[in-house]
């Protein structure tokens, strides 16, 4: 046995080994591989995305046409109604109308739903739907190997919201608007109870902006039984949109997936 003396001499020599032997600095850090964009795998994805501008998870429903490969594609950002969401595009048929568009000669795009609110525009407190639809979507798209956003269309409160994100860039080949909830005075603004004060209206509403908005590559559709129709009338006095069509209809899904394939094929001729 060892005696408690050989214990401490054996420890002392192991410790000195230590010391006289130290480990080799760390080198640098590895550095990591480069990562492609995800390709989407089908032709609709849904995904919840966290938004900073708005404050608050959204969903991302990228459509594209079956088929036809995703990657580089353009873009055309969907703006739902109010009370609506993101997935209504999907009950609204928008998957087989744009397929259906594509196979009849329309140039392929994608179709970039987002959840949005208050007329997709800042009416008070932190939640600013056009940040989100500028600063935070085109990087989501480009994640994805889609091109950034350079159409758009919407419908009832999404019209109001296109036209808007239409009055900061003008560079947009298509914006479209379907039925699009405008309002002829404060009001009648004030009663939807959205906006914080008749300065955020006027600040905000597309008819008192119409300088701004550019008749190339707009388009209009109403029905003639909506309820916006003489908002939707004078937008058409106003701008001279490159396409206004009014046709027999009311503010519903029925009118809307009815003139949807003219708004898809409208929307692909631009971005081609």
């Amino acid at each position: 046995m060892l005696s408690r003396r050989g214990l401490l001499a054996g420890s002392a020599l192991a410790l000195l080994a230590g010391c006289s032997s130290p480990e080799p600095p760390p080198g640098p850090p590895p550095v990591p591989a480069p990562t492609r964009p995800a390709a989407l795998p089908g032709p609709v994805t849904v995904q919840r995305m966290p938004s900073a501008a708005r404050g608050t998870d959204v969903d991302l429903v990228l459509i594209t046409p079956k088929g036809v490969p995703a990657s580089g594609l353009p873009v055309c950002l969907a703006l739902h109604g109010r009370g609506a969401q993101a997935r209504t595009f999907l009950s609204l048929g928008v998957p087989a109308l744009l397929t259906a568009a594509v196979r009849s000669g329309t140039p392929p795009f994608a179709i970039a739903a987002l959840d949005g609110d208050h007329y997709w525009v800042k009416t008070g407190g932190d939640d600013d739907p056009q940040r989100m639809l500028t600063d935070e979507v085109p990087a989501w798209l480009t994640a994805r190997d889609l091109r950034p956003p350079s159409a758009v269309f919407g419908i009832s409160m999404g019209g109001f919201g296109a036209l808007r994100l239409a009055r900061t860039h003008p560079d947009l080949k298509a914006v479209a608007t379907v039925s699009a909830a405008l309002f002829v005075s404060w009001p009648d603004a004030r009663s939807r109870k959205v906006f914080a004060d008749e300065a955020n209206w006027r600040a905000e509403e597309p008819l008192l902006h119409p300088a701004e908005l550019r008749p190339t590559g707009l388009g209009v559709w109403c029905g003639e039984s909506d309820p916006f129709l003489a908002a939707d009338r004078r937008l058409v006095r106003a701008v001279s949109p490159e396409v206004s069509r009014f046709s027999p209809g009311g503010h519903d899904d029925a009118y809307w997936r009815g003139i949807l394939p003219d708004v898809l094929e409208f929307v692909g001729q631009r971005l081609s």
